[in-house]
């Protein structure tokens, strides 16, 4: 039996599917109801690029609103998600590299919480958010991800 839960690729476009069905949103509840429930989510966001790597390592990570000029019920959006910071510490040993670093301060931007909040909107699954790292090439993202 495989114990591993899938790992998928989401783009997200505009934050405003936090608030707006589109094409694409009833799709991500459907992949979300047609795997097992996940004990934790490790999200990968392209909307956080930091100088090394780095993974949100809070019990209760806040959202960051980045972006600006949409209606302010965007604004007003909650997903109060628990964080894993054991998760988080798991995940840098488990990859064994001494240069990311678990990140108390950083928030959940909205390429985690938006999406998130379609898929999974009791908000009762914890949550880690992975940087890409800025000065990696493309080659070393890769050795990373496996």
């Amino acid at each position: 039996m495989n114990n591993k839960m899938p790992a998928i690729f989401i783009g997200h476009g505009s934050p405003m599917l936090a608030i707006q069905d589109n094409p694409f949103t009833p799709k991500w509840r459907q992949a979300a109801q047609a795997m097992p429930k996940p004990k934790a989510i490790l999200v990968i966001s392209a909307h956080w690029i930091s100088m090394g790597v780095a993974e949100t390592a809070a019990s209760n990570p806040e959202l960051i609103y980045d972006f600006y000029g949409f209606p302010e019920a965007l604004y007003q959006v909650q997903y109060p998600v628990p964080g894993a910071p054991a998760l988080a510490a798991q995940v840098k040993d488990l990859v064994n590299n001494p240069n990311i670093s678990l990140d108390m301060e950083q928030g959940l931007d909205h390429g985690t919480w938006a999406v998130l909040k379609q898929m999974y909107p009791a908000a009762d699954i914890p949550v880690v958010q992975l940087s890409l790292g800025g000065r990696l090439t493309m080659q070393q993202h890769l050795e990373l991800a496996k």
